[in-house]
């Protein structure tokens, strides 16, 4: 009897045994993947080239009476980064990467050139306006509007 007591005891740490690996390889799995998740939502740091941080807004004191600035931006921005320029569009949580607000300090701290040429190329979700928004007095009004919002 104390054989048959001493295999059904063997078999019960076994199976203990085998039920301990996979829940550590299935909570090591659950942590790396987690880990690829939290990286992928993150950018890393988008710094125009110099030429663009110094470039000057030949538009900067310009009155868009016709407002162009705010037309463009409703159509072509308003989706992702919201009404006010919070980040808080309607598409913004639709896509991978973070969308910029465009009230915050980090943002308003920019140059001119620098959002120039952040509207202009682009970068993984945002799209570059190089193409939609071709007329580079049009894109400067945008930046304007941008910056007063």
């Amino acid at each position: 009897m104390s054989k048959h007591l001493t295999f059904t005891s063997n078999i019960s740490f076994m199976k203990k045994k085998k039920f301990l690996r996979l829940a550590i390889i299935l909570s090591g799995s659950f942590v790396l993947l987690s880990m690829t998740i939290i990286k992928t939502n993150q950018q890393d740091p988008w710094e125009a080239p110099a030429e663009y941080q110094n470039m000057k807004n030949p538009y900067a004191n310009f009155d868009d009476d016709e407002r162009i600035g705010r037309i463009l931006y409703s159509k072509y921005c308003k989706a992702c980064h919201g009404s006010k320029g919070k980040g808080d569009g309607s598409k913004a949580k639709l896509v991978d990467t973070p969308v910029a607000d465009f009230t915050s300090a980090a943002f308003k701290n920019q140059t001119d050139g620098s959002m120039f040429y952040k509207a202009y190329t682009g970068r993984n979700d945002m799209p570059s306006f190089e193409r939609i928004i071709p007329d580079e007095e049009d894109l400067w009004m945008v930046i304007n509007y941008i910056k007063d919002l």
